[in-house]
């Protein structure tokens, strides 16, 4: 926890450095968020092949950031997350020129359900 998905559109390939993405969320989530550490979040990128936004111009580019954290955070601290994530987005597409970036962010609980495992070397 958290578990973090981006999808992105393919016009950001090229623009969206992934890594250095994840790295700064974490860190950024650990610090807004009490019982968040840098050492469980687990950020999986997707990129959609295609994207079609409103009358389909082509100049146009998606990005959505979810995260999945535990129950129990009040609705003002997934909002401060929420904004937080969306600053950080903006800052790591700024570079697409000639492109208006639709960018999102949403912030859900797990589930009751819920379980996680780690395992080192088997064990």
């Amino acid at each position: 926890m958290p578990h973090i998905i981006v999808e992105y559109d393919r016009t950001l390939q090229e623009v969206l450095d992934r890594r250095r993405f994840a790295l700064e969320l974490h860190a950024l989530a650990a610090r807004t968020v009490d019982g968040i550490t840098v050492e469980s979040c687990k950020t999986r990128f997707r990129c959609a092949e295609e994207v079609v936004i409103a009358h389909g111009d082509p100049q146009q580019a998606l990005i959505h950031v979810e995260l999945a954290i535990l129950p129990g955070r009040t609705p003002q601290a997934r909002s401060a997350l929420s904004a937080a994530v969306l600053q950080l987005v903006r800052r790591h597409t700024a570079s697409a020129s000639g492109v208006a970036v639709h960018a999102s962010v949403d912030v859900r609980e797990l589930s009751t359900a819920y379980a996680k495992s780690v395992a080192v070397d088997g064990r």
